[in-house]
């Protein structure tokens, strides 16, 4: 990974956002890289009633658009005491706010979002960007809900979901090098079962699933261990749709991984992926890591 590379942290003034740039700012810390806060100005349609453009209310954008910058790097420089040693970047763009984070994304290392943000009138958009970057981003993508903002002394550990995907691959290299960086044990976990209903037998079949789902986790974890030998791995196996497993378990986890295409089933289907549903549910921050 090219630490030069920097994270970029889409920011609108809600609270939502806020939370993300104080969890950006950790995370810059702990890869050594730089920050660019970015904020989108939606251009505003010209419609039979207007008699052309307005320049007070153009303006009127573009000095919003410089306060929430200014608002964002204060509580950038206020969320940890290293952020001043950060190399720091704030831009505005005048577009629509999907397009300009997915180009952007294109020379990121991640982009980080709140898991909601403020529409044109103050009302939440309920994940609409988030949800798009998570399917056409081309880093990873860090979604971060309002009120799990946590300190460097957080012992939780980091919780990574395994399905044997290639997205599920890179994710897993991405766990690793989090819980090293933190210090936290790994938790891994395979959910197995795509209805989340347990036969009402203990038979072959019940076995042969849980020695089937064994194997694939061992083999998706093989070299990794050698690799981060400082990690600490507890292994994972749950009979439960793959997303409400992963979100039940964010509860006592600091940070959730997971790849942003999975095996299918309701586990995958629900919100179009597994990744976008834990995205949108999770107590703890998630980063989504596309394949």
């Amino acid at each position: 990974m090219n630490l030069q590379t920097p994270i970029v942290v889409a920011v609108d003034g809600s609270a939502h956002s806020n939370a993300a740039v104080k969890w950006a700012a950790r995370e810059s810390v702990l890869r050594k890289a730089p920050i660019k806060l970015v904020h989108a100005i939606t251009p505003v349609l010209e419609t039979w009633e207007t008699s052309g453009p307005n320049p007070d209310m153009d303006q009127w954008h573009r000095d919003n658009a410089k306060a929430i910058l200014a608002d964002a790097e204060a509580i950038f420089k206020a969320a940890h005491d290293d952020s001043a040693a950060i190399d720091l970047e704030t831009a505005f763009v005048e577009s629509s706010a999907i397009p300009t984070l997915i180009e952007y994304s294109k020379d990121a290392q991640l982009i980080v979002v709140g898991s909601r943000g403020l529409g044109r009138v103050g009302r939440l958009l309920l994940g609409s960007v988030s949800t798009s970057l998570i399917h056409h981003a081309h880093c990873p993508v860090a979604v971060i809900p309002h009120g799990t903002e946590r300190d460097s002394t957080d012992r939780h550990p980091v919780l990574l979901g395994i399905d044997g995907s290639v997205a599920s691959e890179a994710a897993t290299a991405l766990a690793f090098d989090e819980a090293s960086r933190r210090r936290v044990d790994l938790v891994a976990l395979h959910a197995w079962s795509d209805v989340g209903i347990p036969p009402l037998f203990i038979n072959d079949w019940w076995y042969d699933l849980q020695t089937e789902a064994r194997e694939l986790l061992a083999e998706r974890l093989a070299g990794w261990q050698e690799k981060y030998p400082d990690v600490h791995v507890d292994r994972r196996i749950e009979c439960d749709v793959p997303a409400h497993a992963l979100v039940a378990e964010s509860r006592v986890a600091q940070l959730v991984i997971v790849g942003s295409r999975g095996r299918g089933g309701f586990g995958g289907m629900l919100l179009g992926s597994v990744g976008a549903a834990v995205a949108h549910a999770s107590d703890a921050p998630v980063i989504v890591v596309r394949d």
